[in-house]
């Protein structure tokens, strides 16, 4: 697709001559800046890494400041401080807002991933892989409470091994230094999103065992949300946001992996490209990523059982989809 100033270099310019001041005017509007904060930097939310390479946020009239919170948590407060406009993390951090004496509250308005990302890897290789085998382990885990860990808890319960007993979970690595704490020697097993995983296999320095998301199911793991006041009163830079994504997702669920890996490849430096690829392959073998910003009641109904599993969410406690998703905008960029 031809660049307008491309257009107009190759001798369209007296259409530009011929236009209204409001059509020029609009041309040259400054965009709208977005400080955006991620919850990691991972090949999971390669959408939006898509949409900021192609220039569909630029097309939508937006400048978008990036941030990484590493760490739902971390990338909550931001949002909640108002620090961050925008906000990509698990639903479960909207959930435990609502739940919270906090007077600021976070909606959910669009989504990005369809289930979780993270890969089992181990230090060897078995000819074939049981979850029994988890049982008496060192298992590195994450943040308590995140979703990482709740995927990975209930992939357990569904395969005969319990999370509170059959495991020794190590859930207090900082998100930065869990390579570092496995390339160390910590853990028999681990999970690690992509493009961790296939690095650590192109590296040999471990190999895949199981997906969680594929093992438990679909339930949206990712998406993108925003104070309620932030919704009310910038409603349209909103809709351009969503409208910016759900493009970046049509374009993903098209392209090859290869085409994706270099999509990307600004965003991972020092990443082998070998390994965006192959990430980028299994992620769509597996129909990680969403191809629709909507998210279903029904997703969000299971990702709250897999909290009540969790013991992180009473069950009297559950919050109404209406109160944690904002329909109105996916819908009307889908």
């Amino acid at each position: 697709m031809l660049h307008r100033r491309d257009i107009l270099r190759n001798g369209v310019s007296a259409i530009a001559a011929i236009a209204s001041p409001a059509v020029l005017r609009a041309q040259t509007k400054p965009l709208t800046k977005v400080r955006y904060n991620e919850v990691v930097r991972s090949l999971l939310y390669a959408p939006y890494y898509v949409a900021s390479t192609n220039g569909y946020f630029k097309d939508a009239g937006l400048d978008i400041e990036l941030a990484t919170g590493n760490g739902g948590d971390k990338t909550m407060a931001a949002l909640l401080s108002g620090s961050a406009d925008i906000a990509l993390a698990g639903p479960e951090t909207t959930i435990y807002v609502a739940n919270s004496d906090s007077t600021t509250k976070a909606r959910i308005f669009c989504g990005l991933t369809a289930t979780d990302g993270f890969m089992l890897i181990g230090r060897t290789k078995p000819e074939k892989f049981e979850w029994s085998m988890l049982k008496g382990q060192d298992v590195l885990g994450f943040r308590p409470g995140s979703t990482p860990l709740l995927f990975l808890e209930e992939a357990m319960r569904m395969n005969g091994v319990n999370p509170d007993s059959d495991v020794k979970l190590s859930n207090n690595i900082a998100v930065p230094a869990r390579v570092g704490a496995w390339l160390s020697g910590q853990g028999q097993y681990a999970i690690f999103i992509e493009p961790d995983a296939s690095q650590l296999e192109l590296d040999g320095k471990g190999f895949f065992l199981a997906s969680i998301g594929a093992t438990v199911g679909f339930a949206d793991y990712t998406a993108f949300m925003a104070t309620d006041k932030y919704l009310a009163d910038n409603a349209s830079t909103v809709q351009s946001f969503t409208d910016a994504i759900y493009r970046a997702q049509k374009w993903t669920a098209s392209a090859s992996a290869e085409e994706i890996g270099k999509a990307v490849a600004p965003f991972f430096p020092a990443v082998n490209p070998q390994a965006l690829t192959n990430a980028a392959a299994r992620y769509q073998k597996l129909k990680i990523w969403k191809s629709s910003p909507v998210i279903e009641p029904a997703a969000i109904s299971k990702f709250e059982d897999i909290l009540v599993n969790g013991h992180v969410l009473d069950a009297n406690k559950r919050v109404k989809f209406e109160d944690l998703v904002r329909t109105d905008f996916a819908s009307k960029a889908k």
